[in-house]
């Protein structure tokens, strides 16, 4: 059951690493390699959406149906449980909601990258002219 979990942190992990690899200031030509790879990573990548949104929904379907524990016939081990399964859902959602918006994040800055790359090729085609 956490196996999920462990691999959505480190993909996460890893999205958070590719953020800033091509967020950092680096020459034109190695930019351009750089975003040309991880462009190539993205569609394989872009699961991590379905992935992600597949938990989200095992999430509300769980919070659902979870049994509530707000009556004074709880025992305060039975609180204490209810209260930290409803933190690690909170967490959760956090970490699919991260994934899911640092995959766009990703593909945002490799599609503005390339858009300026046709458009600096536009420009030096029309300065030929």
């Amino acid at each position: 059951m956490a196996l999920q979990w462990l691999i959505l942190t480190y993909v996460v992990a890893a999205e958070v690493v590719i953020t800033l690899v091509l967020t950092l200031p680096y020459p034109m030509l190695l930019k351009k390699r750089v975003v040309q790879l991880i462009s190539l990573i993205l569609q394989p990548a872009a699961s991590i959406v379905a992935f992600a949104g597949f938990q989200l929904l095992d999430i509300y379907w769980k919070a659902e149906h979870r049994l509530s524990c707000s009556s004074e016939v709880c025992t305060a081990t039975e609180r204490d449980r209810y209260e930290k399964s409803i933190y690690k859902a909170q967490r959760n959602v956090v970490l699919c909601a991260a994934g899911i918006l640092l995959y766009w994040c990703i593909y945002r800055i490799c599609k503005y990258n390339k858009d300026l790359e046709r458009l600096e090729a536009t420009e030096k085609r029309y300065k030929e002219e």
